[in-house]
């Protein structure tokens, strides 16, 4: 029968049952700017425009 040579810390453990992943950023093309931009975010040309309005 199978033996474990070493004892399986916790970290070891838990690192192999994560199903964490990383997720691609969402980006959505801004057709007043035309330029994409991630959603919910300002991009640098809008916010030039509306701090030179002030």
């Amino acid at each position: 029968m199978a033996v474990p040579a070493r004892r399986t810390s916790k970290s070891k453990k838990n690192k192999r049952r994560t199903h964490y992943k990383l997720t691609a950023p969402t980006i959505q093309f801004d057709g007043s700017s035309g330029e994409y931009r991630r959603s919910h975010r300002i991009d640098l040309k809008a916010y030039r425009a509306a701090k030179t309005e002030k």
